[in-house]
């Protein structure tokens, strides 16, 4: 047990109203535990538990997702958004057959080595698989420290990162690393929530400086607010007599990378003689309600035109990049949650 009172506080609590009964705890492996902070990585564990659970079934180690094609593992994530972190993960595991034998190495240099895992991450998947003593600094864990410690400032500023770090690492305890690293992510989400925290339930509540001052609605400091630009896009929806629907994979780059989504063409005219070039046509199709879309840096507006039955033009043949693909093959295909909603309204 630790000496530090803040930890072994937290780790009271934590036996007695903590969270023992997620599925990467049952068994808590390395590859497990891994793949589990990856998808908790801006998303709540509600989301996740479904998505964790279908993944594993899948692909139940580094070897199955190194040997998976990209689409079916970005056909498992469809839905969880931040598909970079399924292409990182992809190739981390391709990674950790050509240098670590088909394991997550045990090391933090050669952790943080791996396409999407930096420091959190590596010393969340030490701390939890091997029980070695690594502190870790999520969106939860950031909140707790920077209202316990009174730490001002926006969290995402690499001076108070750094205060944040020194005071994580301080708090370590000697013995039971998995539980301490859960218990911190466990306060966070359940009592020091970002809105209206529980204080009166908060194990470690006498020694917080935030609601001694008073302050835990200030803490921790906000991001800079500034409106988000928003993008318009009109998209091509295209679907035959057998209601197969045309798609298009995405560039290897940027927004929905490699994913399969619909034609995009920047006016109604331009998306009419993209349509018209690979397909028969009958009428100027149907306008669809409008789709908003939010990502980090800014919102999308997505105008859907859609034709249906059509044509498929003989010389439009499926590639690597444009497919014709029936109802019934959607799912093994890795598309983006608004498109998925844009197919449905379809009827595709």
């Amino acid at each position: 047990m630790s000496a530090d009172p803040f930890a072994r506080r937290l780790l009271d609590w934590f036996d007695g109203h903590g969270r023992h009964d997620l599925p990467w705890q049952h068994p808590r492996t390395p590859y497990r535990v891994w793949l589990s902070e990856i998808m908790l990585q801006q998303t709540q564990v509600s989301v996740v538990v479904p998505y964790f659970e279908r993944f594993v079934a899948a692909l139940p180690d580094v070897p199955a997702l190194a040997a998976a094609p990209l689409d079916s593992v970005l056909a498992l994530w469809s839905g969880l958004g931040y598909y970079a972190r399924a292409r990182n993960l992809h190739a981390a595991a391709q990674a950790c057959v050509a240098r670590h034998g088909g394991d997550l190495p045990r090391d933090f240099d050669a952790l943080v080595a791996l396409p999407g895992i930096g420091r959190s991450t590596a010393g969340a998947i030490l701390s939890q698989a091997w029980g070695d003593r690594f502190a870790i600094l999520d969106g939860n864990v950031k909140r707790v420290l920077a209202r316990w410690h009174g730490v001002d400032g926006w969290p995402g500023l690499p001076a108070v990162e750094k205060r944040l770090w020194a005071h994580a690492q301080s708090h370590l305890p000697d013995a039971r690393m998995a539980d301490y690293t859960q218990a911190q992510m466990d306060l966070g989400a359940t009592l020091c929530t970002r809105r209206a925290p529980r204080c009166l339930l908060c194990p470690v509540a006498d020694g917080c400086i935030a609601r001694i001052e008073g302050r835990t609605e200030e803490l921790p400091t906000p991001k800079p607010g500034k409106a988000l630009p928003e993008r318009e896009t009109h998209v091509v929806a295209l679907v035959d007599a057998e209601g197969r629907v045309l798609l298009q994979r995405r560039p290897p780059t940027g927004v929905w990378a490699a994913l399969w989504s619909l034609p995009e063409a920047a006016s109604a005219g331009d998306a009419h003689a993209w349509a018209a070039r690979h397909a028969e046509l009958a009428g100027d199709g149907a306008v669809l309600d409008t789709v908003q879309h939010g990502f980090t840096h800014f919102r999308l507006r997505l105008h859907p035109l859609l034709w249906r039955p059509v044509t498929p033009r003989l010389a439009v043949r499926d590639n690597d990049d444009l497919r014709w693909v029936a109802a019934s093959d959607l799912d093994a295909l890795g598309i983006p949650a608004p498109i998925r909603r844009l197919l449905r309204l379809a009827g595709a």
